[in-house]
């Protein structure tokens, strides 16, 4: 019989099984994408391309027509629609459900439902779990709320403000 050392080292697997993650794949409808990506995606690739469009169609439109800088502005917003509703047919396959479902989109406040359901725990039948979100998703996911309130505040301080310096002027001038 032979004697085992009570003092050796364990020869087990003991460590916790790697958890793979999904690739992300922002310009395909394949694939799964989570909420907050969705959100800061959306979002943020929308601000991207309408800045490009309005850079480009200015600084060609000067020179070469408003045609051209009208037909800049068409093409990016065709860009900015097809990406969107590529990561709405994601974002549909993360709650496992068809891309189908996408065209919800074109329904007003019903298109809010990609933003509230959650995702399916694990692998489903579009793909494995997605990856957890890093800080520049959560950052961008945060400008939504951030905008809509900056809106809201000029939508209102703009016209009391423009009131104001009418009545300034009317007092100067009665003067």
């Amino acid at each position: 019989m032979e004697a085992r050392n009570p003092y050796t080292t364990p020869t087990a697997n003991v460590t916790d099984p790697v958890e793979e993650y999904g690739e992300i794949k922002v310009f395909s409808a394949s694939g799964r994408l989570g909420r907050v990506r969705y959100i800061g995606y959306s979002i943020g690739l929308t601000m991207l391309f309408s800045i490009i469009a309005a850079i480009l169609a200015a600084s060609l439109g000067t020179f070469a027509g408003k045609g051209v800088a009208a037909s800049i502005m068409v093409a990016c917003y065709v860009a900015i629609f097809v990406i969107s509703i590529m990561l709405t047919i994601q974002r549909a396959h993360d709650f496992n459900s068809s891309g189908w479902l996408a065209l919800l989109v074109f329904i007003p406040f019903v298109n809010l439902i990609f933003w509230f359901i959650p995702g399916t725990d694990g692998e489903n039948r579009f793909g494995r779990k997605t990856p957890p979100n890093g800080i520049g998703v959560i950052l961008l996911a945060c400008i939504v709320p951030l905008i809509a309130v900056i809106g809201i505040l000029a939508a209102i301080a703009i016209p009391a403000y423009q009131d104001y310096v009418q009545r300034a002027k009317a007092a100067q001038v009665q003067k």
